[in-house]
């Protein structure tokens, strides 16, 4: 009997999601032998079994299994999904795979729009703030800080960024929590316990090759789960890691629009600074107008808009260079970096806040990787974006050698006069371009956090119907806004903007270089002393510039870093909330004796039609279906426990979305359906196309467990000896099924609505073993109460669709702690409130809906 099926099968999409090019990372194809963790339970053959809350029968059961684990060696995996792939024409691909010329030259664009457009814009205000801080005494302190830009570059951008943390992207998704579900994916640290070991049957999922580090990797996967504070410690990370995200899409607009504006006060004389705060407000009330627009349709406005200002940059850097003084190419030269810190001392040391900006737009960079391809990123910034930033830079150095009163408009007086209006015009849209850039990757992070149950749900806008990751959020979009029109208006300096700039961009980088190194040890498996090197240069490095920041947090920029501690606070509050939600459903489902008590009518009037009973259990009975039993006078004929349920992939393919077993007996007709979505996925199924998707989903799940029973009972009858199985193959099913070779698996595949005697035959043909006539009364059997079934649906379906709402509101014990009750009774409850109900993105009639209310206790 099926204990739990995937419903259809897939190709096995190979995916980069494991670091692609780092030493050895290339994981083990389906065909291929694997190195899997078995349950002591578990026999060789059963390696692959997904009881998942089962007890022997194939019936959900009350008690959760705590197998220990062991590494076994299997065979060649073939199971369903292997078998089923064969009836797809061609194999799912990369939305970028294969694509024509002109679409190449358009995507093009499009990267140099949206990706890179933040790191383009830092020479408008590097050196402008780094001078603020370390005024210029002589050419030597020039050269010096012009090393410390340019290593800075290769060091952060380069090496970290493009050539290591692009390849710890998740199936091509970037971003903190991409890193957080790789993770997750591979140990299980959530701290809602939702998992089940069918999640580990989406093809997102693979395991690597045994290695000489594989035996270090299973400790830390052991260390992560086992331990509750470890978890706790790295949720907090990525949720602080995650609000500096956010606060760098409030920061970033602020910073490159007014630097950009502020090249007014060179070009007319009569221009103030409060002149400039005003004509950056209007600019960035227009910029996050045209944020509803998506990615696609602007980046291919300002994608060739940001080439231009890319070839200004080298331009302008090659006529200073030759105008003024190519000396500057002694900042190659790293001594000079300490030549700068001899000289300078403590205003060097600031000085360091002031030269990371010329990094900003690295998180950025990796964040927005999910509209492009990693080598498309790589090779743009290798070969177009780092030469002319460099240029660019050096060019101001040079200017800067014979004219040190300039140092606090570094870029715009080093512009040449005939070219100083065309250059400000082209410098304000590469700003515009550059805010684009970061509000993009904090809509991306925030759908993703929302999928992992770490940020209330809200409305999301798929912009792109070929590109299902370009995405908007309105109420987000806005709120960005309006405190970047406070931070505008409140810190009006740029020194003091570029200070809470560099503050938030360190918070996510080293965020970013911790999780990285989490991955380098647990999934990618490389040499230790690689890790180490990685993390203390990096860590190292980063935890100096922001020494330096925090140091000056006191002069406007600690309004960013308590907007940061604010959506930190938002994100914890809402995942402590729905843990305990979670776990109370849990505690108080209804059990399986109390079911049988009940009987098939449920003790109640079982009326024809379908109840989808919505509800987060993966397993057992939701207490909400309790309060139903009682409350309604009768319950659907059939119901179906309906959990959507996000796992820690990008994409669920559509053919395996939906997980059906069977609660309690066959004469009960209770299924549960887990409904499984990437963080990446677009939920815009209308509720017509859910309800037949499901329904013929649940349809195969039936036929399925009816072959099964068919094919064991053929076994059963079968003699048990060597003969038998001699030349034939075992193909081992996502339930832990055994199958023969021997047995057309190809042609009751392809066909599923094939009669199951029909297909016996077949199989007693192929076999040349004769069915004897008890074994042809119990297969006819087995067809009478497979289409029985089968009937019953299509009666119940037509009688109509009801979805059972079950809103679980969650109160504090009277004798919890005052903060809990603070937390859960209103900051919680606020949020719960004013979130985007799940059910939203159905669109389903008021007629179709049938919502009841309960409160638990925590």
């Amino acid at each position: 009997m099926a204990e739990e099926s995937s419903l259809e099968g897939s190709e096995k999409e190979e995916i980069d999601s494991s670091g692609g090019g780092l030493g050895d990372m290339a994981s083990m194809d389906s065909i291929e032998s694997r190195w899997v963790i078995q349950d002591d339970d578990d026999s060789e053959i059963g390696v692959d079994d997904d009881n998942d809350g089962f007890d022997g029968t194939g019936l959900e059961s009350d008690e959760d299994e705590i197998p220990e684990h062991r590494l076994i060696r299997t065979g060649p995996r073939v199971d369903s999904f292997d078998v089923e792939a064969l009836e797809v024409p061609g194999a799912p691909r990369n939305d970028y795979e294969d694509l024509t010329v002109g679409r190449k030259v358009l995507l093009a664009f499009q990267t140099l729009g949206v990706v890179f457009g933040d790191v383009g814009t830092s020479p408008l205000y590097t050196f402008s703030v780094m001078f603020s801080k370390s005024p210029v005494q002589g050419k030597e302190d020039v050269i010096g800080a012009l090393s410390l830009v340019l290593y800075t570059l290769l060091l952060v951008p380069l090496i970290k960024y493009v050539l290591v943390v692009l390849w710890a992207n998740d199936d091509g998704e970037g971003g903190t929590f991409a890193l957080y579900s790789l993770i997750s994916r591979h140990a299980k640290i959530s701290l809602i316990p939702n998992q089940l070991r069918s999640d580990t049957r989406i093809s997102s999922f693979r395991l690597k090759v045994p290695c000489p580090e594989l035996e270090r990797s299973l400790k830390l996967k052991e260390k992560l789960e086992n331990s509750l504070i470890l978890k706790k410690i790295l949720l907090v990370l990525v949720l602080a890691g995650t609000s500096m995200v956010i606060a760098d899409g409030v920061v970033t607009p602020a910073m490159s629009v007014m630097s950009a504006v502020g090249g007014l006060k060179v070009g007319v004389d009569v221009v103030e600074q409060d002149q400039v705060v005003m004509i950056s407000v209007a600019f960035l009330v227009i910029l996050f107008s045209l944020q509803k627009y998506g990615t696609s349709k602007m980046g291919l406005v300002v994608g060739p808009a940001l080439l231009i200002w890319f070839c200004c940059l080298a331009s302008i850097g090659i006529y200073n260079l030759i105008k003024y003084d190519s000396s500057v190419f002694r900042a190659f030269n790293p001594v000079h970096i300490y030549y700068f810190f001899k000289r300078n001392s403590i205003n060097a040391w600031y000085a360091l806040g002031g030269c990371i900006l010329c990094a900003t737009g690295s998180e950025a960079l990796f964040a927005d990787l999910c509209y492009f391809s990693v080598r498309s990123v790589q090779l743009t910034f290798v070969c177009l974006v780092l030469p002319c930033l460099m240029l660019g830079y050096m060019g101001q150095a040079a200017y800067l050698m014979e004219n040190h009163a300039d140092a606090s408009q570094a870029f715009f007086s080093s512009v040449p006069g005939t070219a100083f209006w065309p250059v400000l015009f082209i410098a304000n849209i590469a700003a515009l371009i550059a805010s684009r850039t970061m509000t993009t990757a904090t809509f991306s992070c925030i759908k993703q956090s929302t999928a992992l149950g770490c940020f209330p749900r809200l409305k999301i806008i798929h912009t792109s119907r070929k590109f299902m990751g370009q995405i908007y959020i309105p109420v987000l979009n806005w709120f960005l806004l309006a405190v970047c029109l406070v931070v505008v208006c409140s810190i009006s300096s740029i020194d003091e903007i570029g200070n809470a700039y560099g503050m938030a961009e360190l918070g996510v980088m080293m965020t970013t270089t911790i999780l990285v190194t989490l991955i380098m040890l647990l999934i990618w498996q490389i040499n230790i002393v690689i890790v180490i090197a990685f993390l203390v240069v990096f860590l190292g490095v980063e935890l100096v510039f922001f020494s330096s920041v925090i140091a000056s947090v006191g002069d406007g920029s600690w309004i960013i870093l308590v907007f940061a501690v604010i959506m930190f606070g938002i994100m914890y509050i809402w995942n402590y909330g729905s843990k305990l939600r979670y776990e109370t459903e849990v505690e108080q489902k209804l059990s399986m004796d109390l079911m049988r008590e009940l009987g098939c009518n449920l003790g109640t009037i079982r009326a024809p039609g379908i109840g989808l009973l919505y509800n987060e259990l993966v397993k057992g009975v939701p207490a909400i279906f309790g309060h139903f039993l009682t409350t309604l006078p009768a319950i659907h004929s059939m119901v179906i426990f309906v959990c959507i349920k996000y796992v820690p992939v990008p994409v669920v393919p559509q053919n395996e979305r939906f997980l059906f077993r069977r609660v309690c007996t066959k004469s009960y007709h209770l299924f549960r359906c887990i409904a499984r979505y990437g963080y990446k996925d677009a939920r815009k199924e209308n509720h017509q196309a859910f309800e037949q998707l499901l329904i013929e989903s649940l349809e195969k799940f039936i036929r399925r467990e009816a072959q099964e029973r068919s094919l064991e009972s053929d076994g059963n009858d079968d003699s048990d000896s060597e003969e038998d199985f001699a030349g034939s193959r075992v193909v081992i099913g996502p339930n832990g099924s055994m199958y023969s070779m021997g047995v057309p698996l190809l042609s009751e595949y392809r066909d599923l609505n094939k009669p199951i005697m029909e297909m016996n035959a077949s199989s007693d043909h192929t076999n040349h073993h004769p069915f004897d006539a008890s074994s042809d009364s119990s297969v006819s059997e087995a067809e009478q109460s497979l289409e029985r079934e089968l009937s019953f649906i299509h009666k119940a379906k037509e009688s109509g669709v009801v979805y059972l709402l079950g809103h679980g509101d969650i109160r504090a014990r009277k004798d919890s702690w005052f903060i809990k009750k603070l937390v859960i009774n209103y900051f919680y409850t606020f949020l719960r409130k004013n979130c985007r109900r799940g059910i939203a993105n159905l669109s389903v009639p008021q007629s179709h809906l049938m919502q009841v209310g309960m409160t638990y206790m925590v």
